[in-house]
């Protein structure tokens, strides 16, 4: 393996694990960025930043302290005793973002395939079963196949918006009832969460490759992709009247505009939910099995069990709620992070 071709595929399991539901349909880029008019484009740029400094020091920090789990990393930027409450917590976490990620596919089949959710939910089960019987190789192999195609597609949606002829108008708006203390700390809540996130499979990927120069680069690459997918989807986004309204507002777009390749682009979106769901799952996994003694099929029963209870719940209304609280308790890890020396890391 060369150093670029898995820079590369660090890079694609980087950004498949950070694009989820709430990503890839663009509620959440709504939700942080886009209502916040042309502040939330400089807001766009402060993230990607924070993507590409952090998701590589992060990968880079796990090789230096050996971790193969992110307990192991916490344990180092939090200490002992702080690491088990937040090794908690970030169970939490990953299980309220596996359930939206469910809840998000199932709404993908419900509004836009004009199936039954429950249909979507299963189907999302059964592949996730399939991909983690495979383990890290199959999540290598979807990110790889997913990330590119969804690459290119939000670039040639996004060709259509700038375009527009009151493109210009739209993204210099600012909203009257803009919150500009909101607007400030809205991309340090969004990258907090999904580093803090990320963490659970980018730390035993990098425990894997094992080679700092290529998860640096792979860090970079992967948050330079996530930067350009965030303003591409921003300028998208912004053409849209009333486009907080909307639960998938990207694929209303693709299906007022490009409707030739709208069902392909639906199903872009259910890879890229899928994609977020099995990484999480994988890394909930590797942090289960240090307490359960059972076989990890079990583990992974138990987890989908979990999160199937709770996919039931409204897909916006789990958006809207979950993902800012989690960002704002996340802040704490990714300064930990940030400004936490080299010259400290354990022996």
């Amino acid at each position: 393996m060369t150093k670029w071709v898995g820079a590369l595929q660090v890079a694609a399991v980087y950004v498949g694990t950070v694009i989820g539901a709430g990503f890839a349909t663009g509620k959440e880029i709504v939700e942080f960025f886009t209502k916040y008019g042309f502040v939330g484009f400089f807001a766009i740029l402060a993230a990607g930043y924070l993507f590409i400094l952090l998701g590589s020091k992060l990968m880079v920090k796990a090789i230096d302290l050996k971790a193969n789990s992110y307990e192991e990393l916490n344990e180092y930027l939090f200490g002992p005793i702080l690491a088990k409450f937040m090794n908690i917590f970030m169970m939490i976490m990953l299980l309220g973002v596996c359930a939206v990620m469910l809840s998000g596919a199932g709404a993908v089949f419900q509004q836009e395939l004009a199936l039954e959710k429950w249909v979507g939910v299963f189907f999302t089960i059964g592949l996730t079963i399939l991909v983690m019987a495979v383990g890290s190789k199959g999540i290598f192999a979807v990110n790889t196949f997913v990330v590119p195609i969804m690459l290119l597609f939000n670039f040639i949606v996004m060709t259509k918006s700038i375009t527009h002829w009151q493109f210009v108008q739209y993204f210099m708006n600012i909203p009257e009832d803009l919150h500009l203390w909101k607007a400030v700390v809205s991309p340090f809540s969004y990258a907090a969460f999904n580093l803090s996130l990320a963490q659970a499979v980018l730390v035993p990927i990098a425990a894997e490759v094992n080679d700092k120069k290529t998860v640096k680069l792979g860090g970079i690459i992967g948050g330079i992709l996530l930067t350009l997918i965030l303003v591409s989807s921003h300028f998208t986004l912004i053409t849209l009247p009333n486009v907080q309204f909307y639960e998938i507002p990207m694929a209303a777009i693709v299906k007022s505009s490009f409707i030739g390749i709208y069902f392909i682009y639906v199903l872009i979106i259910f890879g890229e939910i899928f994609t977020s769901l099995i990484g999480n799952i994988y890394g909930l996994e590797k942090q289960f099995s240090k307490y359960i003694s059972i076989h990890r099929g079990w583990i992974f029963t138990f987890i989908l069990i979990i999160i199937y209870s709770l996919s039931y719940f409204h897909y916006g209304t789990l958006l809207s709620y979950l993902y800012p609280l989690f960002g704002y308790f996340s802040l704490l890890f990714v300064f930990l992070l940030w400004f936490k020396p080299y010259n400290k890391l354990r022996k």
